[in-house]
């Protein structure tokens, strides 16, 4: 028998074997290559389950912070709405103290009103028409509801100052007079609110206002220099100097 037939089986067998295990080397790897697949997609689905944990767990401190920041803004809360009732009771107080102070205040300032319009009524009649108008205006604002308690005593106790810096000036003006002798333009002259005086335009007549008789009385012709020069100084027309002005005493004792 040849060798060479046998020599063809032998490689024709070993043939049959390589491709026997070829086979299966081709599936295991396939099949190592679909775990290692699975197992990449399976590491990819972990990791993003962790990432999501890791986001959960952000927020889950987040929302703790966020709940001890509202507990202490609550507490901030609770002390001022304590502290604002507390400055509402004050408010209501004070209130309630300004009403009894208007109650006790409103009479007083009345009686006040009264008091000047009784004065200004027995006072010198210099300005009359001014000093009606203010007193007139006091009258009109006690029953406003729209002037506050403090601007209606602020404007007594101005007219008040007013009258009272009358009591310091001396002050000359030309005005109407009405006598005996008819409406005529004279030159009047206030000394403080002690005296007041006028002087026809010639200088030929002067008079004293006397608040007794509550009428004009005639002074004799010795007055007329000094009342002149008086009426300058008042005017500013000529410097300061010492003034002899006739001085009526009123007897007091008679009212």
């Amino acid at each position: 028998m040849s060798r060479y037939p046998i020599r063809l089986m032998a490689a024709a067998l070993m043939f049959s074997s390589a491709a026997v295990s070829a086979a299966p080397l081709g599936d295991a790897l396939d099949e190592s290559q679909g775990l290692a697949a699975d197992a990449k997609a399976s590491q990819a689905r972990i990791e993003k389950l962790d990432d999501a944990s890791r986001e959960m767990l952000s927020q889950y401190r987040s929302a703790l912070e966020q709940a001890e920041a509202l507990k202490g803004y609550n507490v901030q809360l609770r002390e001022l709405v304590a502290a604002q009732q507390k400055e509402l009771a004050g408010y209501q107080a004070q209130l309630d103290g300004i009403e009894r102070t208007q109650q006790a205040a409103t009479p007083q300032m009345r009686k006040m009103v009264e008091v000047l319009g009784e004065f200004i009524n027995a006072d010198v009649p210099f300005l009359p028409e001014e000093r009606a108008d203010r007193l007139a205006q006091l009258q009109d604002l006690l029953p406003r509801a729209d002037v506050s308690l403090a601007e209606k005593y602020r404007r007594i106790l101005e007219a008040y100052q007013v009258e009272s810096d009358y009591g310091r000036t001396l002050e000359a003006w030309r005005g109407e007079l009405d006598g005996e002798q008819g409406v005529r333009s004279v030159e009047f002259l206030r000394l403080g609110r002690a005296m007041m005086y006028y002087q026809t335009l010639d200088g030929h007549e002067s008079g004293w206002w006397n608040p007794q008789a509550h009428a004009w009385q005639v002074l004799d012709s010795s007055a007329r220099r000094p009342l002149h020069q008086a009426i300058a100084i008042a005017r500013q027309e000529q410097a300061p100097t010492m003034l002899d002005l006739p001085v009526k005493t009123l007897n007091l004792g008679a009212q």
